[in-house]
């Protein structure tokens, strides 16, 4: 620190007054003095910004199973986005994610849920603002990887080509786990009739997504977590497990279905913060 003339000519006045007054009353000019030098040595720190929280729903779901979570992130003070995932192919779907990325600045945490784990896998590779990756009980697919390889990798899964409707739209086919069978598959340890209604409407996976290979893995230079689902009779426990190792996460399991994130909030939100550490604005 340098010291001016008149630095030095205003500490000398200061002193002076100081050394005019009863002590008791020094003490206290000294301790005002005090507290206003850490004042300004606050307001020159830099302010700690939290990252927002990006949140991408997966096949037969949408943005509302996050709602659970987005609460209490929004309480702690994170700002959250939950867009829509288009559903429509690997390529398409992770480039619309990637667009959306665009638009934000300061650190982003991508979360995803199921399929939207091979969405955020793709879009995320070479984006310097986004920090951290977290899986909940979501594909982590390795360069070339399909979901239907991985799926399928372990035993377990109770999706099957039985365990779908299909219907044409045009140009291609999307797929619907049957209303008979949607609760059993994604959602089982919530009550009946919120599932009857998410089955009803679920919204559907374009079915070349299954086989269509993924791209460079951003988990691979990204620090992720993730949230293994133990009851999950979509992608078996054992296959998340796989993907976590693989991918050096930071990993958390919860007694949950498939739908972690809406029977398990807070559980699924602390996965979340863990890995969302403030950075300087």
């Amino acid at each position: 620190m340098s010291f001016t003339r008149r630095t030095l000519l205003a500490g000398s006045a200061a002193a002076a007054t100081l050394a005019g007054l009863p002590a008791g009353a020094a003490q206290a000019g000294a301790a005002q003095a005090g507290a206003a030098q850490a004042g300004a040595a606050q307001a020159g720190a830099p302010h700690r910004k939290k990252p927002t929280i990006v949140l991408v729903h997966g096949a037969f779901a949408d943005a509302s199973g996050w709602a659970g979570v987005a609460r209490i992130l929004q309480r702690d003070g994170y700002p959250v986005l939950a867009p829509a995932n288009p559903l429509r192919s690997v390529a398409g779907d992770a480039a619309y994610l990637s667009s959306i990325l665009a638009t934000l600045t300061g650190p982003v945490v991508l979360v995803a849920h199921s399929y939207g784990g091979v969405v955020i896998t793709n879009a995320a590779t070479g984006n310097p603002n986004v920090k951290a990756l977290v899986y909940v009980a979501a594909f982590a697919p390795d360069q070339g990887e399909t979901v239907q390889g991985l799926q399928l990798k372990y035993p377990g899964t109770k999706l099957g080509e039985d365990a779908l409707d299909f219907r044409p739209y045009p140009g291609s086919i999307d797929g619907y786990v049957k209303t008979d069978r949607f609760r059993e598959i994604f959602a089982a340890d919530l009550p009946k009739a919120t599932t009857d209604f998410m089955a009803a409407s679920q919204r559907p996976g374009d079915v070349h997504t299954l086989g269509e290979p993924s791209g460079a893995p951003a988990w691979k230079t990204i620090p992720s977590a993730y949230l293994v689902a133990r009851d999950d009779n979509l992608i078996p426990a054992a296959a998340q497990r796989f993907m976590a190792r693989r991918a050096r996460s930071r990993t958390t399991e919860v007694d949950a279905s498939h739908v972690a994130m809406i029977s398990q909030p807070r559980v699924t939100a602390a996965v979340i913060t863990s890995v969302s550490g403030k950075e300087p604005a």
